[in-house]
């Protein structure tokens, strides 16, 4: 887990709460107090099936918290974070340092919390039989910007003659941020005649739709729609290697594998229904992410998130 420079601010604010609403039994239910409210969250469309999950799990045990978790993308969600609209900001990226500004010229504090990671997935349509296996410079010769590549063998004079129609995430996705960064060289930098969109889902039936069809998201949506694509695997360096959660883990998915995050605000976790979904989210994060078929927190991150919530009960006197 990434830590903020607002921890300090971030552990009064939790261990006033703590206190006013009396803790949880341990298993994040809140000790059976009854609670009311509604947590809005917003944020990375890849991250909002995790908290999708996440509200359902409590709402099995505070059914009269409502939970609507909005797909802004990462970057439309921070402004509306940033600007006390939403109590909780799902990421695909850390807080990019002019979002901390615009965030602290609002009086917004807020923690971080990595929850889960991703193997951001390269697809291609399901009877795509020549893309096994995409290098880093392959992917790059795409999607670079100025990029007048159009066909599959201009990509490798092996693959046959076929239109290259590419989906890919908006530039308000922190997908989109993660991917240009990582492939291109630079985050934000990518060539434009593609179709973008903040949700993935449009990207998902776009490759399906079209046989010479690639793009890219997270992995649990690759998860979700197996049937109709498929996965390509990447070469970074050290050979083929397939998106999977032991790779996402191990870090042999290179160089595609990220963490993925929530921020709650502050001034949100004053309110014991916010406190508590936090809380519950960050405890129970690995079923969390196995029901929502996204990858676990390796034993070394997990270590530091269950030291970092320890550290901040134990501040609260629990």
């Amino acid at each position: 887990m990434r830590r903020s420079s607002q921890a300090v601010a971030v552990a009064t604010t939790l261990v006033a709460a703590l206190a006013a609403c009396g803790g949880s039994d341990g298993d994040g239910s809140g000790g059976g107090a009854e609670l009311r409210g509604t947590v809005k969250i917003d944020g990375s469309s890849t991250v909002a099936p995790l908290s999708t999950v996440a509200s359902e799990l409590f709402k099995e045990e505070q059914a009269r918290v409502q939970i609507p978790v909005g797909t802004s993308g990462t970057g439309g969600g921070f402004e509306k974070f940033c600007a006390g609209e939403t109590d909780v900001q799902d990421a695909s990226r850390p807080i990019k340092d002019e979002e901390k500004q615009a965030c602290a010229s609002k009086g917004i504090k807020y923690e971080e919390f990595a929850v889960a990671n991703d193997a951001l997935t390269v697809v291609v349509h399901k009877d795509n039989t020549w893309a096994q296996c995409l290098t880093v410079e392959q992917l790059k010769k795409i999607w670079e910007p100025g990029s007048k590549v159009n066909n599959w063998n201009q990509v490798d004079p092996k693959f046959p003659k076929e239109p290259l129609k590419l989906f890919g995430a908006g530039t308000d996705s922190g997908t989109f941020d993660y991917f240009t960064d990582e492939i291109n060289g630079e985050e934000g930098k990518s060539r434009t005649d593609y179709q973008p969109s903040e949700d993935d889902n449009v990207t998902v039936q776009g490759v399906a739709g079209s046989k010479g069809g690639l793009g890219y998201f997270g992995f649990s949506y690759f998860e979700e729609n197996a049937s109709k694509l498929k996965a390509v695997q990447v070469d970074g360096g050290g050979g083929c290697v397939a998106p999977s959660v032991q790779a996402a883990q191990d870090g042999t998915y290179k160089p595609l594998s990220r963490p993925l995050f929530i921020y709650p605000s502050a001034a949100a976790l004053k309110r014991p229904e916010v406190l508590q979904f936090v809380e519950f989210y960050v405890e129970k994060h690995a079923e969390i992410a196995k029901r929502a078929k996204f990858v676990p927190l390796n034993p070394t991150q997990d270590a530091k998130l269950k030291q970092a919530l320890a550290t901040l009960k134990s501040q609260a006197g629990k």
